[in-house]
């Protein structure tokens, strides 16, 4: 793909309409009290703020707004997004986001890339092995499973059991009952893929594999295919998880999300217990049964992975 390629109207107008789309919903959110306005109750026809509200609010005309929303906005300034940001209240992810979408660079490199079959490097694969104890994978484009250690897999489900193609955690998540079983607040971990894998799309809007995942997943799951329309953009480094899992009943996590410098689609999540909590106690029972991984585990998900 050269950069001509990458710049082809087609994609320019699904990125405007994308924009149009992401700007209606982050308006249909705010209510005039969150930004100093007057509500006028019952008199209100529209979810959130109007048009011309926000339009107000930014400093541009209701004109320039109402074509951004509708997806024929061209050129948008510095200026017009950081003004678009204040008045919606963006956080920092959804102004990178916002940047994204309005403001595409080319990407030669990077579309190029996310066509390959992605690959680990050796050294992480053998830091994964290292972390005995610590249930830790490696997530690469698309929330792609594409490295993982036997704890993850004590924890998580045996992904070296699945093919490739279905080591995703936003597939496990909607399509694998049994994913869905393990998460004590499930609609909150669905939320959760469904933001991170729209900041994905957000920066590689032609990756073929992106749109046959949310093709598929839009098809045969209803709760995807609401969030997906609501545009939802989020990115949690660390935090907590509540897991009920099958073998030792509940468990209480917490996770931290590392970003590889020199790659940054690629990251290293891994859990860990309270020291002398009963989930602690929990995942050493976990160590003590889990099957060392094979050593397959270590290279294949990531060479077959695309």
């Amino acid at each position: 793909m050269d950069q001509a390629d990458d710049q082809r109207p087609d994609r320019r107008s699904d990125l405007r309409t994308e924009l149009g789309e992401f700007l209606r919903s982050r308006r249909a959110r705010l209510r005039p009290e969150d930004v100093g306005l007057p509500d006028y109750g019952r008199h209100r026809r529209v979810p959130g703020l109007r048009r011309e509200e926000l339009a107000q609010l930014a400093g541009v005309s209701v004109a320039y707004y109402t074509r951004l929303e509708q997806g024929q906005g061209q050129n948008v300034s510095a200026e017009v997004l950081d003004a678009l940001a204040r008045a919606l209240r963006l956080d920092d992810t959804q102004y990178t986001h916002l940047t994204h979408l309005a403001r595409p660079k080319a990407r030669k490199r990077r579309q190029s890339q996310s066509h390959r079959p992605e690959k680990v490097r050796p050294e992480l694969l053998h830091l994964l092995d290292a972390l005995d104890g610590v249930p830790a994978y490696i997530l690469g484009r698309r929330q792609d499973v594409v490295g993982w250690n036997r704890m993850a897999a004590a924890v998580f489900g045996d992904f070296g059991a699945l093919a490739p193609q279905e080591r995703n955690l936003v597939r496990m998540v909607f399509l694998d009952p049994a994913t869905a079983q393990l998460y004590d607040a499930w609609d909150c971990r669905a939320c959760e893929v469904v933001s991170n894998l729209r900041l994905y799309a957000g920066q590689y809007p032609d990756d073929p594999q992106l749109s046959a995942l949310v093709g598929e997943l839009s098809v045969k799951n209803a709760e995807f295919r609401q969030l997906w329309a609501e545009h939802t953009v989020h990115d949690k480094s660390h935090g907590t998880k509540e897991l009920r899992h099958p073998v030792v009943g509940p468990l209480t996590l917490s996770f931290e999300t590392l970003t590889f410098p020199d790659n940054p689609v690629q990251s290293l999540v891994t859990y860990h217990a309270e020291p002398g909590s009963a989930s602690a106690d929990a995942l050493r029972l976990l160590g003590s049964w889990a099957a060392p991984a094979p050593s397959s585990t270590s290279s294949s998900p990531a060479q077959n992975q695309s």
